[in-house]
């Protein structure tokens, strides 16, 4: 019941929006900040509803082809910060998950560092060494022992799930499949599919979020990918104390990464941590194909000596190496300025439709392009390029896969980040240099050669065959032998609608005259009989022109109304 308060007055403006009385009406137009004020209305509607839907309104950030561009970037700013829960009950969940605290821990502070709304951090320290021991004697170990590792304890940070927080995601999870029929009444078919899709992702998402076994995985793993990189500090992870509920970590300490004047203070090199961190993410979505995702700037620190520190693994993806492949294709065709290479990525990758006006889009892109980068071709910026892109996938619907979502919103999170640091920040030219770096874009420069002459050598092929083939089609019209096959499609059944309407027509003139000649010939019943008939006519060729399927065409994106959008925006 109170889910379906919260969201009642926003799922009757969205039908409004389809009709504007709710069962018949034309469909009203929303500017910008109309869905900027419902968006906030979500956004307190998520809050008030608690962690799960909290993090219902994460993924909807990430998902330009479910929500339109103001609802993403109202929800991108929902921060996962929640007061902890009382610690003797995350105490309980602690010692459940891998024994009394005194066996582990040396020291426990009870006081939680950080709030979510799936766990919450607490410092610790640990003696590396008293697992040795317990292994190899347990409580007899001698006092000189004891001693001497006391000096070489370590700090950690103990990340435990809220108590009792499964039950409560399990009950939220099918209050939100229970109301998803519901919701799928009042959104058009395509964002029907994007919604039903989204749901069995959250599901997954959130469990996965839960399970801390599955993020000390992802954590080893990119730690791993990072081994020997000294720009980069990874915690470590101390399985021994670390289970399904329960994850001990190095701890590390550093100043927030968007402290701009701490860092100024320190000595820090702005510019250089931003390149850095450009540069870490690049190489875990196109080389390692397992990335950090959910680089805020909570989940970021510097140390002083200028290495970024990552937090936080819960959130974390992986890309498949064809998806990789197409986000390296992308980032070179932009790279180059090649509006058709762009598309095609966007197309073979998923996130563009094929059936999408291809001209339309290219205008898109290059609209996009010229505004983003001033009068210099290389100073426009990621996230201009992808809020375009965001907005054409809304325009032009379809499902966007789960882990490109996040993709494209690390991109947008992390040029935010970079600019934050440096003003400045040209996250296009770092791009570009790590593509040379690693040999991506000779090696698109390469395929492009070769693709050119399989190109060229086709065509010299096909000349030698053109000749004779014109000979014998001249051949064939001198002789009045030649016929020519059309196939008309019609998928919107527009000559269809066109038939129905000029028999709706012809009924409606033969009705009307009928009409006068006998109310003329004082026949008032048969006239009346008439009128009614006219009267079914005269809705019918109504509903015709009203209908979802009318030969009236608007066009879904031109130059004229993205300019017209983004000057609401």
């Amino acid at each position: 019941m109170l889910v379906a308060w919260q969201f009642l007055p926003l799922l009757v403006a969205f039908a409004r929006d389809r009709r504007r009385f709710l069962l018949f009406g034309r469909p009203r137009q929303v500017d910008a900040e109309t869905h900027r004020e419902r968006a906030e209305v979500l956004l307190e509607s998520l809050l008030t509803l608690g962690p799960t839907f909290i993090k219902l309104g994460q993924l909807l950030s990430t998902r330009p082809d479910v929500l339109p561009p103001a609802y993403i970037d109202v929800l991108a700013s929902l921060q996962d910060d929640v007061p902890p829960a009382e610690w003797e009950r995350a105490r309980a969940v602690l010692e459940d998950e891998i024994g009394p605290i005194e066996e582990h821990f040396v020291e426990f502070e009870t006081d939680a560092i950080s709030g979510a709304s799936l766990g919450q951090v607490y410092r610790a320290r640990i003696d590396p060494s008293a697992n040795d021991r317990n292994r190899n004697g347990g409580a007899d170990g001698d006092a000189t022992a004891t001693a001497a590792t006391a000096e070489s304890t370590r700090e950690v940070a103990v990340k435990i799930r809220r108590p009792d927080i499964e039950e409560l995601v399990n009950a939220d999870l099918q209050v939100i499949r229970w109301s998803l029929p519901l919701l799928l009444r009042f959104v058009d078919e395509s964002r029907a599919f994007s919604l039903e899709n989204l749901a069995e992702e959250f599901s997954k998402t959130i469990r996965e979020e839960m399970d801390y076994e599955r993020e000390a995985e992802m954590l080893q793993e990119i730690r791993a990918n990072f081994a020997g990189d000294d720009r980069f500090v990874i915690p470590d992870v101390f399985e021994h104390r670390s289970g399904r509920r329960v994850l001990t970590m190095e701890y590390v300490e550093g100043t927030k990464i968007n402290d701009v004047e701490e860092l100024e203070r320190r000595g820090i090199d702005r510019t250089k941590v931003a390149e850095n961190l450009e540069r870490a993410y690049l190489q875990m979505i196109m080389d390692d194909g397992i990335f950090h995702a959910d680089p805020h700037p909570g989940n970021l620190a510097v140390t002083d000596d200028g290495r970024i520190v990552f937090y936080d693994f819960g959130m974390s993806g992986r890309v498949d190496p064809f998806v990789q492949e197409k986000i390296v294709d992308f980032y070179v065709a932009v790279a180059n300025q090649d509006i058709d290479a762009i598309l095609d990525a966007l197309i073979e990758v998923g996130t563009l439709s094929p059936d999408a006006d291809r001209g339309v889009m290219a205008e898109v892109m290059e609209i996009a392009i010229q505004d983003a980068r001033g009068e210099s071709v290389e100073q426009y910026r990621i996230n201009q390029i992808v809020g375009q892109i965001e907005d054409s996938i809304y325009v032009f619907p379809f499902r966007l896969p789960k882990n490109l979502a996040l993709v494209l919103r690390v991109a947008t999170v992390v040029e935010g980040v970079c600019v934050t640091l440096d003003p400045d920040f040209d996250f296009i030219s770092v791009a570009t240099d790590y593509l040379v770096e690693q040999g991506y874009r000779e090696e698109s420069a390469r395929q492009y050669a070769r693709e050119t002459g399989r190109q060229l050598r086709e065509t010299g092929e096909s000349l030698t065959r053109l000749a004779p083939k014109t000979e014998r089609t001249l051949d064939r019209l001198e002789r009045d032998d030649l016929y020519v096959r059309i196939g008309l499609e019609d998928e919107d059944e527009v000559f269809d609608t066109f038939a129905r309407r000029l028999i709706y027509g012809m009924l409606l003139t033969m009705s009307l005259f009928s009409m006068g000649v006998l109310y003329a010939l004082g026949a008032p019943e048969a006239s009346i009989v008439a009128a009614v008939f006219s009267l079914i006519v005269v809705i019918q060729l109504y509903r015709s022109f009203r209908g979802p399927k009318s030969i009236r065409a608007k066009p879904q994106f031109t130059r004229q109304n993205l300019r017209k959008r983004r000057g609401e925006e």
